[in-house]
């Protein structure tokens, strides 16, 4: 596997209602990963208009916090 770049999770986007970090492509999409893959112990975001990966450098007990702090909203089940 072929690493583009190494990005600080610092440096990345996270959409509270998506669970995702991004970062900018050079290709002109964004790298992504979700919060769960990093809680997993995955620290690979890929681009999905590429074939350019980036490894996420991230504390573990920083993630806990942002997971703590985001809002999960439950998906309702109409009858």
């Amino acid at each position: 596997m072929s690493i583009y770049d190494q990005v600080e999770i610092e440096d990345m986007l996270f959409d509270e209602d998506l669970q995702i970090y991004t970062y900018p492509c050079p290709c002109g999409d964004k790298f992504q990963i979700t919060l769960m893959d990093l809680l997993d112990g995955s620290d690979v975001a890929v681009c999905p208009s590429c074939s350019l990966m980036i490894q996420v450098i991230y504390d573990p007990e920083d993630l806990e916090k942002v997971s703590d702090d985001a809002s999960i909203k439950p998906v309702a089940i109409s009858a």
